[in-house]
């Protein structure tokens, strides 16, 4: 029988793996793993999702992801599903669902990704013709991360988005 850490393992080892696949096998593959849980898992469906956008398969990742978040994705996939999705959207020239995605992703809480959500809005910003918020943004998110002048990069950051 296999656990959920079992099969969580299994799916981290294949995505681990991913560039010693060709792409329409390593899809395979994760279709056989997904089979091995109940129809519909919210994770499995994820794992679908991001398989499909890995190969360039956009349309239907954005299918995936949002049937995962629909059935209940959690924790911090749900989070990652969100970003992904905000970033497939962009891609396929949804700029202002993605901005919006992201812009309630920002609100929604925050943890070790709050970054990757503000990188991520960043583009959407800039295919929505906010360059200026998005270089704000942008620059705040990374004025956390430098040894020096966190404070007046995160100044310039509110200057420029307005809030300063």
């Amino acid at each position: 029988m296999t656990t959920k850490s079992d099969w969580a393992q299994r799916i981290a080892d294949l995505w681990a793996a991913f560039d010693e696949h060709e792409p329409t096998n390593f899809l395979a593959k994760v279709r056989a793993m997904v089979a091995e849980l109940p129809r519909g898992d919210a994770n499995g469906l994820f794992e679908l999702a991001s398989a499909h956008d890995s190969i360039g398969e956009e349309e239907s990742a954005a299918s995936f992801y949002r049937q995962a978040l629909a059935a209940g994705l959690a924790g911090p996939l749900r989070r990652r599903a969100v970003i992904q999705l905000a970033s497939t959207l962009r891609n396929l020239g949804q700029a202002e669902e993605s901005v919006a995605l992201l812009t309630a992703e920002r609100k929604a809480g925050t943890d070790e990704l709050d970054d990757a959500v503000a990188a991520f809005l960043a583009l959407a910003l800039v295919d929505t013709g906010k360059e200026r918020e998005a270089v704000a943004l942008a620059l705040g998110a990374l004025s956390r991360h430098l040894p020096r002048y966190t404070r007046s990069l995160a100044n310039y950051a509110k200057a420029l988005s307005g809030a300063g």
